[in-house]
């Protein structure tokens, strides 16, 4: 939040003069000030001063300084201000709601001690603090004050939450203490809550903390519990002063703290949950901040000086504009103001939670807001003022706000409706519906006040099409439902909620009582239906018909009167109601009877004396009748006996008359005996009883009594029961009485045999009467009561029976029930059943589960159709085969597709094989794009294309050109939209599409319609064509042809170049001429530019006509330019005659020098220009030159005394010679300068100068000037002549060695030299650097020409020293450039391989290298297993060591492991197929280790490192073979299980892995599931990245290590690792696996190698790597041994089964063991 000045409220003194306090009333409408000389100053919102009134003493003796005012506030309604004064006293003024009304004192409290500050937080209560220590509390209602709570330090500062609800006291020691008078629920802690370093002057209680600060330039910000959360300390800054004072912004999101000069912001970060500090304000001359007060809305601070100025900031987040009519000022985060920009009303919309406001948008006629935060809406009623804030969690803005209803707002969000009551912050309802329009959904919130109701808030929805839900939303509560047979469009409640309209597609009309469940179709046809505001009349219309129900619990009484128009609106106001008929063009209103709405009125409002006295005013008819009915009713109901008694005469019952009128006399009688209104008389109910028919109650009332006559009355009336038959009655009598079989006699007797059948079931002595039973079963089954007879029959053990009656019964929640108890395999067939009587019954959503249970899934299907359950049946048919389902995606795929949620239609007909159907949809839907976006997967492009351009024609005839157009482009022909437009002669739409799609074409397009648009005389239309083509031109031509000049002239003026309108200007007073012309063109001060252009476009008659009219200085210039367009004509003497009328005879003899006439131009020149006679015998000169007759010119040039033209023309024509002769003649001076030139010209001319060069050159030499001979040949510059070029070099070189000197020659010749060579000269190069012993540059040219037999023999003859080497090193270069390996094999093999391998050229170069020797051999070997490596090639590398062998050298080792760390995470390794590969690595490995033996590496870590890994690749090799073999399956399991002490070598998830499996695969099931745990634990570890979960128990005193490296990566794939998940969880609920590893007679886990409890170690077995303990042998090599059971067996397989790989096994232990045992011994 930022501050910024609005105004100066009042202007600081020189002096101090301190504002004691400041305050903002709660409405925002008016503002306080208290100035230093106790007078209050009042100002309203706008910062104008309106009043103002002085304060007084507490005692008038004591003067008017016999006290300061310490603190100020308002009442929370506004008229009232409490001054606090230190001459201990409270004052209350008030000062009325209107400006100047008189301040009265109207309380005051007298204290003890000085008053220190004071706050109004709530109605009647003022709280203040007291020097003293003690806070109080003054109640303005009783004028008493009392203490709150007391301390022993003054109180320095006080204020409070945000609410109002609890207050904080600063007091001098430090002390912060916390009071509620309510804790909102928060459960926060009272009393001292902190101890402040210093006394908090400034203190504010924020929204989530407590902002305290003083004067040691520290502001704490604490917890609501007291702790610290935040310092801001500026101690250290020189420049900040004392805090003196701090408020918080109304909504608690921002504190401002006032100090010397500044004023510093804090802002609450909700999102960081921390203060952030803004820029502080800082205000040069300030001075001390005395006084903060923040206007109630958030949007203005007041500030408060020591000087006595009051300045005003606007503090605000951001501001914005919305549509121009509201202004949206966010004062915090979580509080916006609205302010109406044409009636300024304001609306703070306020987040009470404090979350951050998103975006507020106004909607419903400028009427509602809706902003949303993090987790809740607001919404608001601008009208009313009432605002809501309700939890609502974000759903990506997709909500549809309705806000038809002015008491609730209706929110539509994926398929649930929310209602929210203006004013209300808890959700009002919500419930499931697909149904957005509001005419589906009708609200009613206490619309009309009923007795006895306090609250009445009803819904009423559509749950499908055909069914409507009502729902009382103060209970929560569903009222009922309605299912309709047909599709339901239009819904409404009454203003109580009792009843509900609703209309059909077939346009009935319904009413449905809530209250009874009742249904009424009231009217066919009807097309227009209504409630009458604020009563329960009915107005209709069906055809020509108006229908009014004046009493609608009479529906069938209706008024009717006929019409000629349609109704469409119904009006109330001013006690009169009319229905608005529009006839055609007349409007024609009817008014209803106003009395009978106003009887309903009555009746709803209770007031029963009103309705009757209305109804005695009117004659009796059908109407009138029903309301007397209705009156007796409720009169009844409400005890108003005489008022019932009216109704029942008036209606004709004298009976009941008769009765209630004697009643009525008990009644009185009684009220004047006990008082009341006798209604309460035991006597009056048992009447009003008997009345309703009710005897029971009657009877009830006199045994309360003790009557008297009761016996008497039972026994009348048992037998008045059976006199009228009623069997019932008397039977129920009987039973009261307890004679149990008389009153089953009587039931049966009576047609109630389920009455008997229940009294039966409760009687246990019943049950067991045969007799009975079976005439209440027999008379049960006659009477069809089939279900009381299954429930009669299972009471007696009757099961079968009871079944059949329950089917025939269909109740088949008991047969159901039943058969799962008794006959469990009928269960399926009455579930079936079931689901057919509930279809019967049209309860087909019921019956959807109930097919479900018996396995009918195509009864489901269409029972969930049938029901319009779709989504259900959506679901059913998703788990069908294909064929089943596809012929039922369609029906529901027709159903979305009317609901417009064609996505989800589409995707049905897609499942149903029908997308034809889906485009057809999006067709009609006219959703062109998604019809063709399909169309295009099922359809060709011509299909396509044809369909939518013939819609598109279509669409075009029909004049929806907007909608052809869609068309066409969809299918990429816009071309055809354009042609639709150009016939329309719809240019601006043609030209949109052109621009679009064919842009250059767009000018041309602008052109063709300017030029259509000119030939149909629309002008103003073409003009705009043509110059949005950029052809202002054709506008003006246009203009012009039409004679529209001034058009003409703007249009050129506007668009054209400078000088176009003066053209166009011109061609308009060309067209006028004479006088006309001239005015024309002085008017647009374009006079002589006109004359110029006329003359200058050879208008010349026009332009000597505008001269001779006006200017006429200008002839002579006019005559000059038609004398020149003469000439160009040709006609000399005519223009003879102008150039001499013009005074500029010279340009008429150089026009006849121009044209050779050289008499003419003698003749004039002579005559009227004598000075130009030198220029005709120059012109003269000129020709002869060009006709190269040389002496002819130079003789007229001498003669005209110009011999430096003659030098010139020479010059020009290369005549250099006779150039020089002419100056040495005539110009002796000038003859160095020309000689000098003419030698800069040659070199310049290239090959053009080069003769003159070369003669030059060879004069010097002739003359002896040797070294500018040398100059001139180095000069000569010939491309396309090298033959000549190196002559004139080589002449150059050769004159320099022989005449120059020693320095000289050798700089010739390094330049000539290197030219040679460039020349590709190298030998004539070569020799001349020779001639002058420059043997390194001859060598270094020759090698330039590759000719390395001359480089050689001159290295070798003239300088063998250096040079041999040289010439080598360069041959060696030139070859290895050249990529000549093989040549440079003979010079330099090492190089050569080099080379090779830079070219990856691998096979030649170990080809090579192996010619060499071994160590040669094996370094090319390593780098090529390296880079193999590299790319992956693991398998490629290890051939190579298998085939060249594997040396001991240490820079080897890491290529060794690098190969061994491949294959052992490598995958697919674990099979018989990968035995050579595993055999590969082995026997690398053993090469290895036998070449480590013989080396200095040997015994090394190193070097049993690689025997470790020798032994490990021999343990795969070995497994893969027994993998070959079935005899061998457990060898191979032992040999994957043995590897696991390897671990710290091997990845150790695939090792438990494959460990596992193995184990798994030969049935040992507690170690596969020991090691397959492992290995999820291990695999877990690798997901998280660390191995401190894992447990290591189960390998306690084994050999298999617990520290080992986690793998970076799974080496198990996904499946694999869930498979063995799977088998683990299955296994551990096993109860018979031991989870422990087997144990052998060590008492040590069978494969580890060291005995747990010895530690003695024993050798692994050769073959399984299970330790050898007894039965063993023995191998040659020590430490080699076989356990022997597993060699026999071993040796067996391979007799057998001749396994290439297990030979091969045996041949490598031969090998490693140092030979085999004798077979025979092995079988021994």
């Amino acid at each position: 939040m930022q501050l910024r000045h609005v105004r100066t409220l009042l202007a600081p003194q020189d002096g101090t003069a301190r504002v004691t306090c400041m305050a903002w009333s709660a409405n925002s409408g008016r503002f306080a000030v208290c100035t230093a000389d106790r007078v209050v100053l009042l100002y309203d919102e706008h910062g104008e001063r309106r009043d103002k009134f002085s304060t007084k003493p507490a005692d008038a003796k004591y003067g008017r300084k016999s006290y300061v005012v310490k603190g100020m506030a308002f009442s929370p309604d506004s008229t009232k201000i409490a001054i606090g004064q230190t001459d201990n006293i409270v004052y209350v003024y008030r000062i009325g709601e209107e400006w100047g009304d008189k301040k009265v004192i109207c309380n005051k409290f007298i204290q003890m001690s000085a008053v220190t500050c004071l706050l109004w937080p709530a109605e009647n209560i003022i709280v203040f603090g007291l020097a003293e220590g003690k806070v109080r509390l003054a109640n303005t209602k009783n004028n008493k004050s009392s203490t709150i709570y007391g301390t022993d330090s003054y109180v320095v500062s006080l204020t409070s939450n945000v609410s109002g609800k609890g207050i904080l006291s600063g007091h001098a020691d430090g002390t912060i203490v916390r009071f509620f008078f309510d804790d909102e629920g928060s459960g926060e802690s009272q009393g001292k809550l902190v101890t402040h370093p210093c006394p908090p002057y400034a203190l504010a209680w924020a929204l989530n903390s407590i902002v305290a600060a003083g004067c040691d330039k520290k502001i704490v910000a604490y917890s609501k519990e007291g702790s610290v959360i935040q310092t801001f300390d500026y101690s250290r800054d020189s420049s900040e002063k004392e805090f003196t004072t701090a408020a918080a912004s109304p909504g608690g999101q921002a504190v401002v703290i006032g100090s010397y000069d500044r004023l510093r912001v804090l802002n609450w970060s909700p999102r960081r949950g921390v203060w952030e500090e803004a820029k502080p304000k800082e205000i040069a001359y300030l001075y001390t901040i005395t006084a903060l007060a923040w206007k109630r809305d958030g949007s203005r601070i007041c500030v408060g000086t020591l000087c006595g100025g009051v300045e005003q900031f606007d503090c605000c987040l951001r501001r914005s504009i919305y549509k121009n009519k509201f202004e949206m000022t966010y004062v915090g985060p979580s509080q916006v103001i609205v302010k109406n920009l044409s009636t300024g009303t304001r609306v703070v919309l306020k987040s009470h939670y404090g979350y951050e406001i998103d975006e507020v948008k106004i909607l419903g006629k400028d009427r509602y807001l809706v902003a949303h935060t993090s987790d809740t809406l607001l919404l608001g009623d601008i009208s009313s003022n009432k605002l809501s804030e309700v939890a609502w969690q974000g759903s990506g803005g997709n909500e549809k706000f309705f806000f038809d209803n002015e008491n609730v707002c209706m929110i539509f969000n994926a398929g649930e409706l929310t209602l929210v009551e203006y004013g209300n912050n808890d959700i009002l309802g919500s419930v499931r519906t697909e149904f957005m329009s509001p005419h589906l959904v009708s609200v009613r919130i206490n619309e009309r006040r009923q007795r006895g109701v306090e609250e009445n808030k009803r819904l009423a929805y559509l749950i499908d099409i055909k069914t409507i839900a009502t729902v009382d939303l103060v209970g929560s509560y569903n009222a009922g439902s309605i299912s309709h047979d047909s599709k339901i469009d239009w819904l409404e409640l009454n203003e109580t909620g009792h009843k509900l309209l609703f209309r059909d597609k077939k346009m009935r009309l319904q009413l449905y009582d809530v209250e009874s469940s009742t249904k009424t179709t009231i009217l066919n046809y009807c097309s227009y239906v209504q409630w009458v505001p604020g009563s329960d009349v009915v107005v209709a219309q069906s055809r020509n018909n108006l229908c009014i129900w004046y009493n609608i619990d009479a529906p069938e009484r209706v008024t009717m009167f006929p019409l000629k128009g349609d109704i469409v609106d119904l009006e109330r106001n001013d006690g009169k109601t009319e229905v608005i008929v529009s006839e055609g063009v007349n409007t024609v209103s009817y008014t209803l009877d106003e009395g009978l709405i106003e009887f309903g009125t009555a009746i709803d409002d209770g007031d029963y004396h009103r309705a009757t006295a209305f109804l005695e005013t009117l004659e009796m008819s059908t109407e009138t009748e029903a309301m007397w009915k209705t009156l007796s009713r409720l009169a009844l109901e409400a005890r108003q006996l005489h008022i019932a008694e009216r109704c029942f005469a008036a209606l004709g019952n004298m009976a009941k008359a008769r009765f209630l009128h004697e009643t009525n006399a008990i009644a009185d009688q009684a009220a004047q005996e006990h008082g009341g209104d006798g209604t309460d008389h035991y006597l009056v109910r048992a009447r009003l009883a008997m009345l309703d028919k009710n005897y029971k109650l009657a009877e009830m009332i006199f045994l309360e009594q003790g009557h008297p006559m009761l016996d008497k009355l039972r026994r009348g009336y048992y037998q008045w029961l059976l006199d009228t038959q009623q069997e019932e009655k008397a039977g129920e009598v009987q039973e009261g009485h307890g004679d149990y079989l008389a009153a089953i006699s009587l039931y049966l007797r009576a047609g109630l045999p389920a009455k008997a059948a229940r009294l039966a079931m409760s009687r246990d002595e019943l049950m067991t009467n045969g007799d009975v039973i079976n005439r209440i079963s027999t008379a049960l089954i006659r009477g069809e009561l089939y279900e009381q007879a299954g429930d009669l029959f299972e009471k007696v053990g009757n099961p079968r029976k009871a079944l059949e009656c329950y089917c025939k019964g269909s109740a088949f929640l008991k047969a159901v029930e039943l058969a799962r108890l008794a006959f469990p395999a009928e269960v399926v067939k009455l579930e079936e059943a079931w689901g057919d009587h509930l279809v019967q019954q049209k309860q087909l959503d019921a019956a959807i589960n109930h097919y479900i249970e018996a396995r009918c899934s195509i009864k489901a299907i269409e029972a969930a159709l049938g029901a319009r359950q779709w989504k259900k049946a959506i679901y059913i048919l998703d788990l069908q085969d294909k064929q089943t389902a596809a012929k039922y995606y369609p029906k529901i795929a027709q159903h979305y597709a009317a609901l417009q949620e064609y996505q989800v239609a589409e995707e049905l007909y897609i499942k149903g094989d029908q997308t034809k159907d889906a485009i057809d949809m999006y067709t009609q839907a006219g959703l062109w794009e998604q019809a063709h976006k399909l169309a295009i997967k099922c359809m060709s492009q011509e299909d396509v294309s044809v369909l939518y351009i013939t819609q598109a024609q279509e669409m075009e005839k029909q004049g929806k050109f907007k909608e052809a157009e869609r068309l066409y482009i969809t299918v990429d022909e816009p071309d055809l939209a354009i042609t639709m437009y150009k016939k329309c002669k719809m240019y601006d739409e043609m030209v949109c599409l052109v621009a679009r799609y064919h842009k250059d074409l767009l000018s041309d397009t602008h052109l063709h319609l300017g030029k259509e648009l000119e030939a149909e005389g629309r002008l103003q239309e073409a003009e705009y064509h043509y110059l949005e083509a950029k052809d202002w031109k054709a506008t003006v031509n246009m203009y012009r042809v039409n004679d529209m000049w001034e058009e003409a002239y703007r249009v050129a003026k506007a668009h054209g170049g400078t000088n176009s309108y003066k053209h166009v200007a011109y061609m308009w007073a060309k067209s006028l001429g004479g006088e006309a012309a001239v005015k024309l063109l002085s008017k647009f001060g374009l006079l002589e530019m006109a004359i110029d252009h006329a003359a200058d476009s050879g208008v010349f008659e026009f332009a000597f006509e505008l001269a001779r009219l006006s200017m006429k200085q200008k002839m002579p210039e006019i005559h000059l330019k038609y004398a020149m367009f003469l000439e160009d004509e040709g006609k000399f003497e005519e223009a003879e005659a102008e150039f001499i009328k013009a005074g500029k005879p010279k340009e008429a003899v150089l026009m006849f020098v121009h044209n050779q006439n050289w008499d003419a131009a003698q003749r004039v020149a002579e005559a009227h220009d004598p000075g130009s006679v030198a220029d005709v015998l120059v012109g003269q000169a000129r020709f002869a030159f060009e006709q190269r007759e040389f002496q002819k010119a130079e003789a007229f040039l001498l003669r005209a005394q110009k011999p430096e033209l003659a030098i010139k023309y020479y010059k020009e024509a290369d005549m250099w010679s006779e150039a020089l002769r002419i100056c040495k003649e005539y110009v002796p001076s000038r003859l160095e300068e020309l000689q000098e030139e003419c030698g800069r010209e040659a070199a310049k001319k290239g090959s053009g100068g080069t003769e003159g060069l070369l003669e030059q050159a060879r004069e010097w030499e002739q003359a002896g000037e040797y070294a500018r001979a040398v100059d001139c040949y180095l000069k000569v510059r010939i491309s396309n002549n090298s033959v000549l070029m190196e002559k004139c070099l080589l002449k150059a070189a050769e004159l320099a060695i022989k005449f120059l000197g020693q320095s000289q020659s050798m700089e010739v010749t390094r330049t000539v030299a290197p030219q040679l060579v460039a020349m590709k000269k190298y030998s004539s190069a070569a020799e001349l650097y020779l001639n002058l012993d420059l043997i390194r540059e001859a060598i270094d040219a020759f090698i330039e020409g590759e000719e390395w037999s001359k480089a050689k023999r001159v290295a070798k003859e003239l300088d063998p020293s250096r040079s041999e080497e040289y010439v080598d090193q360069r041959y060696k270069e030139y070859l290895k450039n050249q990529g000549k390996v093989d040549s440079l094999v003979g010079i330099d093999v090492m190089a050569a391989l080099d080379m090779y391998a830079e070219q990856e050229q691998w096979e030649k170069c170990l080809e090579v290298a192996a010619k060499q020797n071994y160590k040669v051999l094996h370094k090319y070997v390593a780098l090529y297993a390296t880079h193999l490596i590299r790319e992956g090639s693991w398998d490629k590398a290890l051939s190579l060591y298998v085939h060249h062998g594997a040396p001991a050298n240490p820079q080897n080792f890491n290529i060794y492991k690098r190969l061994f760390v491949e294959m052992v995470n490598a995958s697919g390794m674990n099979c018989a197929e990968a035995y050579s590969s595993w055999a590969d690595l082995r026997d690398v490995l053993f090469s290895l280790c036998e070449n480590l033996v013989k080396s200095s590496e040997a015994n090394t870590p190193a070097h049993e490192e690689f025997e470790t890994m020798l032994l490990i690749s021999h343990y795969y090799a070995t497994r893969s073979a027994a993998q070959g073999v079935k005899q061998l399956d457990t060898v191979a399991a032992k040999l994957s299980i043995s590897l696991l002490r390897h671990t710290e070598l091997l990845p150790a998830d695939k090792a438990f892995y494959e460990a596992g499996i193995a184990a798994k695969a030969v049935n040992w099931e507690n170690m596969a599931f020991i090691f397959l745990n492992r290995f999820l634990d291990l695999s877990d570890a690798i997901e998280e990245g660390n191995v401190d979960s894992l447990d290591h128990s189960d390998f306690q005193n084994t050999d298999i290590p617990f520290e080992v490296p986690l793998p970076a990566h799974q080496h198990v794939p996904e499946e694999n690792r869930e498979e063995a998940r799977d088998w683990v969880l299955t296994m551990s609920m096993d109860q018979r696996l031991e989870q422990v590893l087997p144990q052998d007679d060590r008492d040590t886990y069978e494969a580890s190698l060291v005995a747990a409890n010895t530690g003695v170690r024993s050798l692994p077995c050769v073959l399984t790597g299970y330790p050898v303990l007894r039965n063993k042998i023995e191998f040659k090599r020590p430490g080699r041994e076989a356990n022997k059971d597993t060699w026999n067996k071993f040796l067996m397989a391979v007799k057998t089964s001749h396994s290439p790989a297990c030979q091969d096994v045996l041949k490598f232990l031969s090998q490693w063991c140092g030979g085999l045992p004798s077979t025979g011994f092995s079988f021994q």
